[in-house]
C-alpha cells in the first residue's frame, strides 16, 4: 500500500442500526428507459448494451447514467475537450434528468489521472455540515436518534453542496473548452424540456408522500397533485435560470450570490427547518488529497481516502483476498465465503475507523498496510463462515479509541466514467445521498440530506463516535471512484452508485475482470453477492440464487433481493471498451 501526493422505501419503525436499516429499504427503481428520437450513436450504444457487448472506441469514451447526459460528454469530447470539461457537461445533464440521484445541491469525489504528469490526485467536493451543527443535530430531546426519515426529510438534513464548486474547480485545472458553452446544453433543455424516463417516473410514484412536504417540490414532480408520468414532458426554466448564472457568474454565485441565497433561505424555511447560513456557503472549499492506493494482482487500485471510506475499504476486501485462489469464479460458494467474510472485515474496520480525517486521525496507512492485512487474512483460512468479525487493531501513531458507527447510508447516487483523446481519466461519483435528497428545491434543483450520513448517535457507553456530527465536518461516505493502475499506466476507470453497497459493487467489478477475465459489460452486468454485516445479499433472478443453500450450509444467513447497482467502466488499453450497468439506463459512448 502506499498513499500519494437512492432512492429508499420505508424504514422499519423504531430506532435501528445501521445494518437493519440498510436491509429494511428497496433499491432504486430500474425502469428500462425508453430514448426514442436520440441519435444514432445512443441507439447503437443502448443495443450493445442490450446484447451484452463493450462499446469499443479509440480515442475517447464516456460512461454515464442516462444517454442525455453522455451525448452531452461525448459532444465535449468529439470537439477536443477534456475530461474535466466532458464532466462539468455531463454533470450538468444529470442535474436535469437523472433529479433524484445528483446534481448541483450534492456533493462529489473525483479521482483523476493526469497524462501530462502521470499523477494521480483526487478532489474532495463533499458536503460540509454548517457551523451551527452540534453532535445531537439527529437527537430527540430524550437524547435518542431520530427515525431516520423523520431526520431526512426537510432542512435539517442539508449540508453545504460541493457539487458546484467540484465542477469549477476541475475545469479550472484541466479544463480546456468555454465554460458557458459546457453548461449550455442542459439550460437549453431544461427550457425546451424532455420526456421523463420510466425510470423517474417510478421513483417519483414510489415517493409520493415524501415529495409532498415541500411546495416546490410538490409542484414540480407532481404536477395537479399527481407523479409525473414516463414520457411526460417536465420543463424546469428556474434550473435553465441557474445554470445560465453559473455560466455567468462561475461558482461564486452559489458561495457567496443570489443562488446560495435562495438554497439558505429554502433550508430556513423548509417544514423542518435546517441550520445552513450563507457563511457555510461562503467557507466552502474543495480540497485536494491525495490517492489512497492498494496493491491487487500487480496492479494498483487508486480511489477517494477519508471523509469517504471506499478506497480503503475496497483496498481492504482486494488486499485480504490477494493471497487466495479465486480462479473458481464468482459462482462458487468457497469463493464467496473468502469474498464475503473478507468484506465483513473490511466493514468492521470501516464502522469504527473512517471519517472525515481533518476531524479524527484515520489509520490509512495502518489499515492497508501489508502486515495488518496479512494478520486479518488468517482469519478467511477455515472451511465455514465466521461466526462473528470485530473490527481489528491497526497501527496507529499514537493511542486512540474509538466507538462502532451506527450511521445509516442508503443507496443513490450516479457515476461517470471518461477518458479523453489526450489520455486524462475521471472517475466520479456524484450524489445527493437519498433517492430526491431533503426534498427541499432551491433554483431548479434538489438539496442532499448528507448530514445523515453521520451517525446519529454521538457516543456509544461514553466512548466517542468518529464519524459524528461536527461542525464544519464532511460525513463519511462510501463512494468510490476509481482508477486502476498497471506499471503507473491506468487501465479501468469505474464507479457505481448504491450506499454503502458501492464498496461491494466496485471491488466485485475489478475482481471480475481481474481475477475472471470478463470484459467490462461482462463485469458490470455479473450477478451481485454483497457481504456487510453477515447476510449475504444474492441478487434475485440470477443464477446467484443457485448459492444460497451452499452458502447457509457453511453459516451465512442469505437474503434474495434487487441490487440495482450503477457501475460505469472503462477498459483503457491499446483501444476503450465501455460498460453501462444494465440494471439502469445509462451507456457508454466513444469514438
Amino acid at each position: 500500500m502506499r498513499v500519494v501526493s437512492t432512492f429508499a422505501g420505508l424504514l422499519l419503525a423504531g430506532s435501528v442500526s445501521a445494518q437493519q436499516a440498510a436491509d429494511a429499504v428497496a433499491p432504486e427503481g430500474t425502469g428500462a428507459g425508453v430514448f426514442e428520437g436520440m441519435s444514432e450513436r445512443v441507439t447503437a450504444a443502448l443495443a450493445a448494451k442490450a446484447e451484452g457487448r463493450p462499446v469499443v472506441a479509440q480515442n475517447w469514451m464516456v460512461a454515464a447514467a442516462n444517454p442525455h447526459a453522455v451525448e452531452v460528454g461525448a459532444d465535449v469530447l468529439a470537439r477536443g475537450g477534456t475530461a474535466a470539461d466532458a464532466l462539468v457537461a455531463v454533470q450538468a445533464m444529470l442535474g436535469l434528468v437523472e433529479p433524484q440521484s445528483s446534481g448541483l445541491g450534492g456533493g462529489a469525489f473525483l479521482v483523476w489521472y493526469d497524462a501530462a504528469s502521470g499523477e494521480v490526485t483526487t478532489l474532495d467536493g463533499r458536503e460540509t455540515a454548517p457551523l451551527a451543527a452540534t453532535p445531537q443535530l439527529f437527537q430527540d430531546g430524550a437524547g435518542e436518534p431520530l427515525k431516520f426519515f423523520d431526520a431526512v426529510v426537510g432542512g435539517l438534513s442539508v449540508g453545504t453542496p460541493g457539487t458546484p464548486a467540484l465542477m469549477a474547480e476541475a475545469h479550472d485545472r484541466w479544463g480546456n473548452q468555454d465554460w458557458g458553452a459546457l453548461l449550455a446544453p442542459a439550460a437549453d433543455l431544461a427550457e425546451a424540456g424532455f420526456a421523463v424516463s420510466p425510470r423517474l417516473a417510478e421513483l417519483v410514484a414510489g415517493d409520493v408522500e415524501r415529495l409532498s412536504t415541500a411546495p416546490d417540490t410538490a409542484a414540480y414532480f407532481l404536477p395537479d397533485g399527481e407523479p409525473i408520468k414516463a414520457g411526460a414532458v417536465l420543463l424546469n426554466p428556474a434550473y435553465a435560470e441557474t445554470l445560465r448564472a453559473f455560466a455567468a457568474e462561475g461558482a461564486a454565485v452559489f458561495y457567496g450570490g443570489e443562488i446560495g441565497k435562495q438554497i439558505v433561505a429554502a433550508v430556513q424555511a423548509a417544514e423542518q427547518p435546517g441550520v445552513l447560513s450563507e457563511v457555510d456557503l461562503a467557507i466552502y472549499r474543495v480540497k485536494e488529497r491525495g490517492a489512497v492506493c492498494a496493491e491487487y494482482r500487480g496492479h494498483e487500485v487508486c480511489g477517494m481516502g477519508p471523509p469517504s471510506s471506499g478506497a480503503v475499504a475496497v483496498g481492504q476486501i482486494l488486499g485480504l483476498l490477494e493471497g487466495f485462489d479465486l480462479s473458481a469464479g464468482p459462482q462458487d460458494a468457497e469463493v464467496l465465503r473468502l469474498i464475503g467474510d473478507a468484506s465483513r472485515l473490511a466493514f468492521a474496520d470501516r464502522g469504527r475507523y473512517l471519517a472525515d480525517h481533518d476531524f479524527v486521525p484515520v489509520p490509512v496507512t495502518g489499515l492497508l498496510g501489508p502486515g495488518y492485512l496479512s494478520k486479518r487474512a488468517e482469519l478467511l483460512k477455515g472451511d465455514d463462515a465466521l461466526p462473528e468479525v470485530a473490527p481489528g487493531a491497526p497501527e496507529f501513531d499514537h493511542a486512540l479509541n474509538w466507538a462502532d458507527d451506527e450511521a445509516i447510508e442508503l443507496p443513490s447516487t450516479s457515476h461517470v466514467s471518461i477518458v479523453d483523446a489526450m489520455g486524462n481519466v475521471a472517475s466520479m461519483t456524484t450524489t445527493i445521498e437519498n433517492g430526491f435528497g431533503s426534498r427541499v428545491m432551491a433554483a431548479g434543483f434538489l438539496l442532499n440530506n448528507e448530514l445523515t450520513d453521520f451517525s446519529f448517535r454521538s457516543h456509544a457507553d461514553g466512548v466517542p463516535i468518529a464519524n459524528r456530527v461536527e461542525p464544519g465536518k464532511r460525513p463519511r461516505s462510501s463512494m468510490a471512484p476509481t482508477i486502476v493502475l498497471k506499471d503507473g499506466a491506468p487501465v479501468l476507470a469505474l464507479g457505481s452508485p448504491g450506499g454503502s453497497r458501492i464498496i461491494g459493487y466496485v471491488a466485485g467489478a475489478i475482481m471480475a475482470h481481474l481475477d475472471w477475465g470478463m470484459d467490462v459489460q461482462q463485469a458490470v452486468a455479473a450477478p451481485h453477492a454483497v457481504n456487510r454485516f453477515g447476510t449475504f445479499d444474492l441478487e434475485e433472478g440470477s443464477a446467484l440464487e443457485a448459492i444460497a443453500r451452499p452458502l447457509q450450509d457453511i453459516g451465512f444467513e442469505t437474503n434474495l433481493r434487487a441490487l440495482t447497482s450503477g457501475l460505469h467502466m472503462i477498459e483503457i488499453s491499446d483501444d476503450l471498451r465501455g460498460g453501462a450497468d444494465p440494471r439502469r439506463e445509462g451507456i457508454a459512448l466513444g469514438e
